[in-house]
């Protein structure tokens, strides 16, 4: 009986596995990449919502971020503040505007209104306003700078080894108390230097916060 396959099936079955491995690597790559994109995490990305709201506008009159978001400073979550805040100003200040009619009738009602999450961690992740804003970490440091969108982006992805690179080296990031709500706030140039000192004063190495340990995030 002839043979059926020549020499040259041997070249042709291990070309063949080179291209499968190389083909299952490009398809997990492309994957990965798409999974990162700003088009999958929306990073850049003004959500629409119920009611324009623009952080930029009320930045640029003065009023301060822990005015509406009361409880950054105290608690794990940093509040969304109900309508009756916004209505503190908004009964004198344009309080016949159409584009607040939705903020007017969540007041009368007591109903909430149904806001787009833009931050959404996953479930398996706890992450603690006030442990940051506390130990020197700014607000524009995560969520960009807030006082310059109209409508608010997510101007970081979230991924893990974003977070851990600031978990290695805080002195990196870390900044005075005092202008942790400073959105224009930059770092000097001495910031390591500065960094490490604030590191020590806020006790944000210690032997309860091994800021590298897994149960500091997944719990």
């Amino acid at each position: 009986m002839a043979q059926v396959f020549g020499p040259w099936a041997n070249t042709v079955a291990k070309l063949s596995i080179v291209l499968g491995v190389f083909f299952v690597a490009a398809a997990l790559a492309t994957l990965d990449t798409i999974h990162r994109s700003s088009y999958v995490r929306l990073t850049g990305v003004a959500r629409p919502q119920p009611v324009a709201f623009s952080h930029k506008h009320h930045a640029n009159m003065g009023i301060d971020c822990r005015y509406c978001h009361t409880t950054v400073e105290e608690e794990a979550f940093a509040n969304i503040p109900p309508t009756s805040v916004c209505m503190t100003c908004h009964t004198m200040v344009w309080a016949d505007s159409p584009a607040l009619e939705p903020v007017i009738e969540s007041y009368e009602t007591g109903e909430p209104i149904k806001w787009k999450r833009v931050h959404d961690l996953p479930d398996h992740v706890y992450f603690d306003h006030s442990a940051h804003v506390n130990k020197g970490i700014g607000c524009a440091t995560c969520h960009g700078r807030v006082d310059e969108m109209p409508l608010v982006w997510k101007e970081q992805p979230l991924f893990m080894k974003w977070c851990l690179e600031c978990h290695r080296e805080p002195e990196q990031f870390i900044r005075p108390r005092e202008e942790v709500f400073n959105m224009a706030y930059e770092s000097p140039k001495d910031q390591h230097e500065l960094g490490e000192h604030l590191v020590e004063e806020y006790e944000v190495k210690t032997h309860n916060h091994r800021l590298m340990d897994c149960w500091i995030c997944h719990r």
